[in-house]
This record gives C-alpha cells, structure tokens and sequence, in this order.
C-alpha cells in the first residue's frame, strides 16, 4: 500500500522506521503533508535569501523570523492546526516571491530550482509534498545526513527563536540556518562533506544555546538553588506548559492579583528557578510530571492549559479539558485559541485568565517539594565542595542523564539505572528526562545533591559548561578524560541539536536510547560509532557493568 505520510523525526516513530498513515504523536497524514510542504516553501525562501546576502543585499529580518517560525512548527508535537499550516505556507511563498522581485532589481542570479519557483493551487499540494517530503532523497545515506542536519537546524531553530522573543538574536545563526537549508537542496554533497555539515550545525548549536542562556539569564537572573511546590492551593489556576519563559512571565504580570494562580508543568519546571520569576507570590509551583502524562493529568487540573511551545498530547474527543486549551508561538491545535503577539511582541492573556476565574481549583496529585537550579553559575558556587568531594573519591562518577522523556515502556530503564548507581555518583540532568528520576529519594554526597537538574532541554549547555569547568579544574587534558558518563535520552529535534553538539565538541563514548533514530542510516551510524563511539543502551545491569559503575 502507498505511503500516505512519512515521518521519522522522533523517537516514536512506528516501528522505528517511519509513520506512513498516521504519526504516533497524533499527527494526521495531511498535517504531515501540510509541513512537507512548509519545509519546502521555507527551503526556497533560503536559497533565495542566501543568494541575496551572498551578493550583499539587505534581507528583511522578517524572513528569519519565518524560518525559525516554519522550523519550530514542524518540530514534533508543535502544531497540529493544519489551517493555521497552511497558513505560513502561503506566507512563506509570499516571502520568497518577494525576494525573487527584490534579486531581479538588483540583477542577483537565482538557482532555477523547483523550490525557488513551484507555483500551484492548493489543490496540488498533496501530491506535491509527496514529491518534496523526506524520501525525496533516494540514497539512504545521504537522505540520513541530510535528516539529521535538518533536525540539529530545527532544535536550533527553537532556541532562537526563544532567544528572539526576549530580544537577543545573533544574525550569523539565522544566516547559517537558510545557507545550509539552501545547500542541502542545491548541492551535491558527498558523504564525508555531509558529515562536516552535521559536525558544523553542532557547533553552530553551541552558539545558540549560548545566546539563549544569556537571553534568560539577563532577563530572568541566573537560576538558583530552589525547593519548588507540588501541591495546589484553593484559587482557581492556568498551567503553563512548553518551554518559553517570556511567555510565563507576561502571564506572571497580566494574573497578578486577579486570584489566578499559575503553575507549570513539564518542561516549564525551571522556570521557578529564576530569580525575576519566582518573585511573583501567585507562581505556586509544578504541577504533574513531564509531558507524556497530560490525558489524565490535565483532567485534574480544572483549569485552562496555556502551550507555550511544543509537547502537545492531542487530547481524546470529549475530553473535559478540550475547550480550556490555549497556544501560542508556533504550538497549535485545532479549536483551541492561539494567542498572537503585536507589533511590540506583547500578548493579551485576558482570556486564559478570565476562563480561569470561572474554574475550579486545581485538584492535588502530589504534594512536598523537588529541588533544582543547578545551571552552571550555581554549579560554579559548589565547585571547591564538588572538586573536594571527587578528590576525598566521596564522589567518583558524574552521569550526564539529560534529554527527554517519552511513552515507550522501555524507558523504566531510565528510573532503574538511576536507582541502581551507586551512592557515589551524581547526575546531572537537563530536559524532562529527569521526571523518570529526579523524585526518587536519594541521599546527598558530601552535602551535594545526587540528582543535579540545570533546567529545560535548551539547559544542557550548562552542563556543557560545568564539564569544561571540571576538565580545567581538574587540570585534564581532554573533556573525555573527565569521570563523566553520557546516558541519554531523546525524543524530538532539540535532543538532536543537544547530541551534535556535543559531538562538535569531541565528546565521545555517548549512550543514547531507547533507540538509535531511525533517520540514522546502518552506514552513518557505523561511522558515528568508529568515530565518536556512539552507541545505545542495553540492559541496567549490562550498562552498568559496562560503564564500570
């Protein structure tokens, strides 16, 4: 039977080879065909702009704003509003036509490719996102390359885009974004040539969280130290889930003293660990566990769910939370209000709050406190304590488990190995992989922590940091020589930017799981091996024999 979609992007994906009829994530097949066909649209909107700026010609910085916008979109469990799809990919269309007649003033030459100048109804576009979706590319080897490129460009993408919300983008990372979009379309690139590009978009990945972390940082404060609320209290509430802070934060000033309380659920968990954020007393705590469990989670909340990103679980028709769902940024789902920023980057949640005076307070799963905050300016304050502590051999082993969660079975592995370490090992988290384990009750080390959480996906810089901090502090050579394991664990696009970075930075020996991502090819994961030992995980007890723990 023909294909009616194919996705392989995430770890889901059927059968860890592709979705053909339709996503796991929820995604229809002509949702699917929809961002084949946004991808495409945004391809030739970079091959024209490269082109532009490679002839020093001013492009409009509406034209990042868009990809980043297109890129997020089609990042899993993102939007799932094929109206509002479509939509950007008339936009995208407008803009590249733009640009055409912007070259054609200034007598710029423009690749004659099917990208750059496809023009046709609405109706065509079905069978033309079979032409231009991932199997577009018919050598496996370089269709995975090519994939794996994108998706390190998509998680990118997502962190600008965060980055741009509060102000602070980096022209360059846009630029390298459309000219690598534009040379896997246009080049013919060998395998060792894509391999370089995959190496470079890691590096390029450093960049951006770089941007990001100073973005939230300067913006909110450095993270701290913090014990967070697991309970309710008894006003009505808005739980925030995704990722973008400046979004929490409007919410946080538009709420304040209307009787709302605001939680966060998810991958919003460290927003309680910034000074700015937390200030704000109606900011009561988090709510649940990490995105795979919002169904029955969120039937208990009472109140409207505001998704301020990606990590959107379609819920089953008639659930009672259907009608109090809101999105914003490039989230979307259909029938649920998406909130709109204006020119000044200022959003009206009156709504959100208004339906929230209406509800019921939310009821309690939990109750106590987790406590997180060790992004790498609090984790450079415990460096003498945690330098000694490796010295007394108090501590002797640091697990980096950072990554995502998800719904496979399989990943009770992750809960398993981190009981089974021994007491003198620490881990250092970052993403909602941490809710397989950051609630298990471990004893400290020397006064440290066992489970040391620097925050949201984007946060793995942090840990990025605190191993090169360590390497220096322990006056060793090479970041591998460091008493660092790498087990982690990986969903969607932004585990991908997060794994090619660090392998620009020379980390070697990563175990990632459950699964190797069925875009990676036999003969490009042989490589990755050979190369930077790449592998994945086996049993608790095999790995943990392995990795001498």
């Amino acid at each position: 039977m023909k294909n009616q979609m194919f996705c392989f992007q995430c770890q889901e994906t059927a059968m860890n080879s592709g979705c053909t009829i339709a996503g796991v994530c929820g995604k229809k097949a002509a949702t699917s065909a929809a961002m084949d066909m946004l991808l495409f649209a945004t391809r030739g909107l970079s091959i024209v702009s490269t082109a532009l700026r490679n002839s020093h010609v001013c492009v409009s910085k509406d034209v990042d704003i868009f990809v980043e916008d297109a890129l997020f979109t089609t990042i899993t469990n993102a939007n799932f509003d094929r109206d509002a799809i479509m939509s950007k990919i008339h936009q995208g269309f407008t803009l590249r036509d733009q640009l055409l007649q912007t070259a054609k003033q200034h007598n710029v030459n423009v690749p004659e490719v099917d990208a750059v100048h496809w023009h046709g109804p609405i109706s065509d576009y079905t069978i033309k996102a079979s032409e231009v979706g991932v199997l577009r590319t018919s050598n496996e080897d370089i269709r995975s390359l090519k994939e794996l490129t994108t998706y390190g460009l998509k998680g990118m993408a997502a962190y600008l885009n965060h980055a741009r919300n509060l102000g602070f983008c980096d022209q360059s990372l846009d630029n390298y974004i459309q000219q690598t979009l534009a040379d896997l379309c246009l080049k013919q690139l060998s395998i060792d040539e894509l391999f370089a590009v995959v190496i470079q978009t890691g590096m390029m990945g450093v960049k951006a969280m770089s941007l990001l972390d100073m973005a939230n940082t300067l913006s909110f404060g450095h993270p701290e130290v913090t014990e967070v609320y697991l309970g309710t209290r008894q006003h009505p509430g808005i739980l925030v889930s995704g990722h973008d802070l400046h979004d929490l934060e409007m919410l946080l000033e538009q709420s304040e003293g209307t009787g709302v309380d605001i939680y966060t659920h998810g991958e919003m968990l460290p927003a309680h660990y910034y000074p700015s954020l937390k200030k704000y007393s109606h900011l009561v705590g988090n709510y649940g566990g990490s995105w795979w469990h919002q169904k029955e989670e969120f039937s208990h909340f009472n109140g409207p769910i505001l998704f301020t990103t990606n990590c959107i679980v379609p819920p089953v028709d008639g659930a009672n939370y259907e009608k109090r769902i809101f999105t914003t940024n490039s989230a979307g789902f259909p029938g649920s209000p998406h909130i709109e920023a204006d020119e000044n980057g200022h959003k009206d949640f009156s709504a959100i709050i208004e339906m929230a005076k209406t509800c019921e307070p939310p009821t309690a799963l939990e109750d106590g406190y987790i406590t997180g905050g060790f992004a790498h300016h609090q984790v450079e304050q415990l460096s003498k304590q945690i330098i000694k502590a490796i010295e007394s051999s108090a501590v002797k082993r640091f697990v980096v488990m950072a990554g995502c969660d998800g719904r496979m079975k399989n990943r009770n592995y992750y809960t398993e190995f981190a009981k089974n370490l021994p007491d003198d090992t620490i881990i250092l988290t970052a993403g909602c992989a941490k809710y397989r384990y950051n609630k298990l009750n471990f004893k400290n080390v020397h006064n440290i922590p066992r489970v040391l959480d620097a925050g949201q996906c984007n946060d793995s810089y942090s840990l990025i940091l605190t191993a090169i901090n360590l390497k220096d502090a322990l006056k060793l050579n090479d970041i591998n020589d460091l008493p660092i394991i790498y087990n982690i664990a990986w969903y969607e696009q932004k585990a991908v930017i997060v794994l090619l970075a660090l392998l620009s930075l020379g980390v070697k020996n990563i175990h990632i799981g459950p699964t190797i991502p069925a875009f990676i090819s036999p003969t490009v994961l042989k490589t990755l091996q050979e190369k930077f030992g790449l592998s994945t995980i086996s049993t608790v007890e095999e790995d943990l024999k392995k990795f001498e723990l």
